[in-house]
């Protein structure tokens, strides 16, 4: 049953789920808790999530040590209300009623965490804006 009805699913692409989708997905599942439901996924998924983005999101208190990257399945885009892409030009399937948002942002791979922390920043103030949009409360 698709519980879009009592909370907004979102889901964040990004070509090798390893960094922004990634940083993204755990900063929307910290800020609004329970009222949205949160995917992440890759259409060409990396090993694991980039070290310095772990590091990154440590420094803001999110611990997401244990995530790993995850295929991008047409299933996931069907079950999501809103998909955003992570300005990689991601081939993500596209149904009618979804809404699509993509945001530009630099690609933290191969970057130390110094490079990290401005994308980091850039992507809470957007999840921020996102949540006051699909879930105020």
């Amino acid at each position: 049953m698709n519980t879009s009805a009592s909370r907004p699913s979102v889901l964040f692409v990004c070509v090798h789920n390893a960094g922004r989708s990634q940083m993204a997905a755990a900063f929307l599942t910290h800020l609004a808790g329970d009222r949205i439901e949160v995917r992440s996924a890759g259409s060409a998924p990396a090993d694991a999530v980039n070290p310095a983005v772990v590091a990154a999101m440590a420094e803001a208190g999110i611990d997401i040590s244990a995530e790993t990257p995850k295929i991008l399945t047409v299933e996931a885009v069907q079950a999501s209300d809103v998909v955003i892409t992570m300005g990689c030009g991601d081939a993500c399937p596209v149904f009618p009623g979804k809404r699509y948002l993509d945001w530009q942002l630099d690609d933290p791979a191969g970057q130390g965490v110094a490079a990290v922390r401005p994308i980091r920043d850039a992507i809470e103030t957007r999840v921020r804006a996102l949540i006051a949009e699909v879930a105020p409360g």
